[in-house]
């Protein structure tokens, strides 16, 4: 039996993970969960798989959600960040999948890193923020990082066996999003609703919203680089409309090494939960006749600025990746609310990176530090930027 403990119980790779639980109950345990406002949801999720802890960030929720709960029922509440790390320590975890959405999950991640537990990476902003500090920590205590993003996941499997230094290049796989071929001027007034129309993938909103502007194709070189230790310059994002090749591999003698399958998150997340193993599943097999065709195309840089940004910030190191990330969590959210436009997004991040003068990113301070200073820029400077990008 293996034990779990999952931040972020009640998003999308939240309630997958709680799928593959359910189908193999008697391999798999769940000892601690978290979410926020979905109460009703984690209700139900304590009652179906009893965890030892469920910790509810807002304290409010944390209430309603104890008041939700039967007499008699053993699982224990917890709130706040104390209660996230409460979450990612639980004594009995084996496997910590990470899904929380945001900078919220850098700080249990690392205490679960320090305590030397395998962690079930889905939460991008643990290694685009901490980079080299949070390798080293894993490095340090002996902590095994695997990834549960398909294209990490998919190169992971592809450099199975195989040497670091025999990687000519990563290759990363782009769907192109909802907005792929569409140019400047066609994207200036795109609606939030259309730009949550994602052509292959269901996932939430922020992570939607960074597939149609690139920015998670961003992110992932960024993730790329330091969880496979590999240089930007042999990282290559390619569109691949059909997202049937999640990413590939090219080794020195040219010869490349490709993970397929259907588009659903369930195949990454089940490798990282049993792996080394492979067990069979329900879901249904690919056909490649059926699919028949598989196209590639190189991104258009200039019109999707974001996934330079972040190769940008990648280059220069530093807290630049952190506060990349920061800022492109906050203006994500104003686009959400509907105060600032679709194609605002890069330009504000562009905004902020020029004017921040990267730091070296050497501890949990440093990151916060960079996180907060972003925060400050935006919050201050939201009425002035609004004008200069209108």
């Amino acid at each position: 039996m293996k034990y779990i403990s999952i931040l972020g119980s009640s998003g999308s790779i939240g309630t997958q993970t709680l799928d593959i639980v359910r189908e193999n109950k008697d391999k798999l345990s769940v000892c601690a969960i978290s979410g926020n406002n979905n109460v009703e949801l984690l209700k139900n999720q304590i009652l179906e798989f009893e965890p030892e802890i469920c910790a509810v960030m807002d304290e409010i929720n944390a209430i309603k959600l104890r008041n939700l709960l039967p007499r008699g029922c053993k699982t224990e509440i917890v709130t706040k960040v104390s209660g996230l790390i409460s979450v990612a320590t639980h004594s009995k975890a084996d496997i910590i999948v990470t899904a929380i959405l945001g900078m919220i999950g850098l700080r249990p991640t690392i205490e679960a890193i320090k305590l030397g537990k395998t962690i079930a990476l889905a939460n991008k902003e643990t290694l685009v923020a901490g980079g080299d500090y949070i390798m080293g920590l894993a490095k340090k205590h002996n902590s095994l990082i695997l990834p549960i993003d398909s294209e990490h996941s998919a190169i992971f499997q592809s450099l199975m066996s195989n040497k670091n230094k025999e990687i000519n290049k990563i290759i990363i796989t782009a769907s192109g999003g909802p907005f792929r071929g569409k140019t400047i001027d066609e994207l200036e007034n795109v609606t939030v609703a259309e730009a949550l129309k994602h052509p292959n993938w269901s996932m939430g909103k922020k992570i939607t919203i960074d597939s149609a502007t690139l920015m998670n194709k961003g992110l992932e070189v960024i993730e790329a680089k330091f969880l496979f230790g590999v240089p930007v310059k042999k990282i290559e994002v390619v569109v691949h409309p059909q997202s049937i090749i999640h990413s590939a591999v090219e080794y020195i003698d040219h010869s490349i090494i490709a993970q397929l399958g259907r588009p659903t998150m369930k195949v990454p997340i089940q490798y990282a939960l049993f792996y080394p193993d492979r067990i069979s599943n329900k879901l249904k097999s690919l056909s490649l006749a059926d699919i028949g065709t598989l196209t590639f195309e190189k991104p258009d840089t200039e019109v999707f600025r974001c996934l330079s940004l972040a190769i940008a910030a990648l280059k220069i190191g530093g807290t630049m990746p952190t506060v990349l990330n920061a800022a492109n969590e906050a203006s994500v959210d104003l686009f959400l609310q509907g105060r600032i436009r679709f194609l605002d997004i890069a330009r504000i991040n562009e905004l902020i990176m020029l004017k921040h003068k990267p730091n070296a990113l050497d501890s949990l301070d440093a990151i916060l530090e960079a996180e907060l200073w972003t925060k400050i820029q935006i919050e201050n400077k939201i009425g002035k930027l609004s004008a200069i990008i209108n």
